[in-house]
């Protein structure tokens, strides 16, 4: 059975990139009935951050040599370390039940929300790889930084994500389907965009009905 996790982190409940995240998951779920679908929301509910427990989770992991994902349980030897994987386990079972991972996250100061990061936190430890899942992010941006546009150097967003992808957890196939231009909605200075947005939303929509299609075969 094929399972899709769908992660939500935007703290609009009416955004743009959980507009684009859905529309990846209904097309996904309609193709394949018989398929497995959870879905975690981190901003309506936020997971906690990391503390003193969870370092020490992680140091007993390093001393292990690294991340053998059937025996974190079996690491975590103090009371510390037990409550921090009680928050840990439900996570990170949802994460390796996956065959798709689905992220639908806005753009914040250049970067991703902090509801998001603590999840990754909290489901990443040392040598831990996640391949072969494949890993589709769907974002909402304010402005524009696709490649050669003036504030391509400031996306942090995808930037941060490809390489934490990678490094971490040894995933290189990652699809990002991006709507630019969105604060072209709210801002009178920025109304002459309107239409590059409502085209960069299209596409975005198409692209994310598109790829889960494929792999819903």
């Amino acid at each position: 059975m094929t399972t899709l996790l769908h992660i939500d982190a935007s703290a609009r409940a009416r955004s743009i990139s959980r507009q684009i995240g859905a529309e990846f998951a209904q097309t996904w779920r309609a193709a394949r009935p018989d398929g497995r679908y959870l879905y975690r929301d981190v901003a309506a509910d936020p997971v906690p951050f990391i503390d003193q427990g969870w370092t020490e989770l992680c140091d007993a992991v390093l001393a292990a040599g690294g991340t053998d994902l059937d025996r974190l349980e079996e690491l975590a030897g103090t009371p510390e370390q037990a409550g921090a994987w009680a928050l840990v386990q439900p996570l990170l079972d949802e994460l390796r039940a996956a065959d798709i991972v689905l992220i639908a996250t806005p753009m914040y100061n250049y970067s991703i929300p902090a509801s998001l990061k603590a999840w990754f936190d909290q489901v990443t430890f040392p040598r831990m790889s996640l391949a072969p899942r494949r890993f589709v992010v769907t974002t909402a941006r304010g402005g524009a930084y696709s490649p050669g546009s003036p504030k391509a150097a400031f996306d942090y967003q995808e930037r941060f994500l490809r390489d934490f992808f990678a490094g971490h957890y040894a995933v290189t196939d990652t699809v990002f389907i991006n709507a630019e231009m969105a604060n072209a909605r709210v801002d009178p200075a920025l109304a002459q965009f309107r239409d590059s947005h409502d085209t960069s939303l299209a596409v975005a929509l198409s692209a994310a009905r598109a790829l889960a299609e494929e792999y819903a075969k």
